[in-house]
């Protein structure tokens, strides 16, 4: 298994009790889908290993995990901030105008008004605000992800349709003082 043909579900913060549990934050947007996991990959030093979980209980975006063969607190401490994988056919569906921000790399932004722009080079999820980083004459050009801005996605087309807000290109292209 690779990260490649994997997406990361979240990421083990901390120990919980003594007997092996630890805390495992989803960093997904719908937490109820991962209610019945069996066993998710951790990264140890660049590689997916797999775990199978033992018990599991989860409130929210938090979950109380007890991985087989993690008995002790000091073996659970050892996992603290590994990250945690599932292949990508374990993704939930989407509506057909959803999309999930691994699927638009490499994507072409076509704005309502502008015409064709640059091509999506990544996604920074961001407490605050998820922002798309796209390509545009040579510069970086950060656009928050939020549904005034980001209208839909044509996934047979390989397209990104937004509706840029006025001057948010200008910025990026204004060259210092």
């Amino acid at each position: 298994m690779t990260k490649e043909t994997c997406f990361e579900l979240g990421k083990i913060t901390k120990t919980h009790g003594l007997k092996g549990e630890v805390v495992l934050w989803l960093d997904v947007d719908f937490p109820e889908d991962y209610e019945d996991l069996e066993s998710v990959f951790l990264e140890i030093r660049g590689e997916l290993i797999p775990h199978f979980i033992e018990t599991y209980r989860q409130s929210g975006n938090r979950a109380i995990v007890k991985f087989e063969d993690i008995d002790t607190f000091e073996k659970a401490e050892t996992m603290i901030n590994l990250q945690a994988f599932l292949p990508l056919d374990e993704l939930p569906e989407l509506e057909k105008d959803q999309f999930y921000y691994h699927e638009i790399i490499d994507y072409q932004v076509v704005d309502k008004n502008l015409g064709e722009l640059g091509k999506v080079l990544t996604v920074h999820s961001m407490q605050a605000q998820d922002l798309m980083v796209m390509e545009y004459k040579g510069k970086e050009v950060l656009i928050p992800v939020i549904s005034e801005i980001v209208l839909n996605a044509d996934k047979e087309a390989k397209i990104l349709n937004v509706n840029l807000p006025e001057g948010l290109l200008e910025v990026y292209l204004e060259e210092a003082p």
